[in-house]
């Protein structure tokens, strides 16, 4: 068995899609990351996504009304090993022939209090969908905009992510810490 450098956060990605922007404005692309974390014989192993887009409605005066929607494109995954992220592509993992996006639609949007709020929503991921909860929360940078910063847990086997030999949570932890921060125009 071959190791390699990482492994994949079902769309961590797509629930950044929870940070939320206003429904005038998009999401600052250039300054947003979706990253994870995974541990491969229990070791961290990192890796964001280069390529996404969302679409999001955030509206802190009318929750009922905010939406967001994340599309991620898996072969655009970075881990630093050109050698780990074409193994990343294949079936086993991503299957991105197959399955090239990750898609993240919300169904709600909950305040937790003060600038906290939880997304709601259903993620979808090679073939596979599941709700997911994404705790999200906002404050001002220093050029007033928003930014939205969360982190969750998925576990890639829900997901169909490292199949076969890669199913072992010995070799490759099942757990994968999904990190956004999202940086929006003011939000009002």
């Amino acid at each position: 068995m071959k190791p390699f450098r990482s492994f994949i956060p079902p769309l961590a990605v797509m629930l950044l899609a929870a940070s939320g922007g206003s429904s005038a404005q998009g999401v600052l692309i250039d300054k947003s990351e979706i990253r994870f974390v995974s541990k491969q014989l229990g070791v961290n192993v990192e890796g964001r996504f280069r390529k996404w887009k969302a679409n999001v409605d955030f509206r802190p005066r009318d929750l009922a009304r905010s939406k967001t929607e994340f599309e991620i494109e898996l072969a655009s995954i970075d881990l630093a090993s050109e050698e780990s992220e074409s193994e990343l592509k294949r079936p086993t993992w991503f299957d991105t022939a197959k399955y090239p996006v990750a898609r993240f639609a919300s169904t709600s949007v909950k305040g937790l209090g003060g600038d906290r709020y939880e997304i709601l929503g259903r993620l979808s991921l090679k073939g596979v969908t599941r709700e997911v909860a994404v705790p999200v929360a906002l404050r001002k940078d220093g050029a007033g905009n928003t930014l939205a910063e969360g982190q969750f847990t998925l576990k890639r086997l829900e997901f169909r992510i490292g199949e076969g030999m890669w199913a072992d949570t010995e070799t490759v932890a099942d757990d994968v810490l999904i990190r956004l921060r999202m940086v929006l125009p003011p939000v009002s």
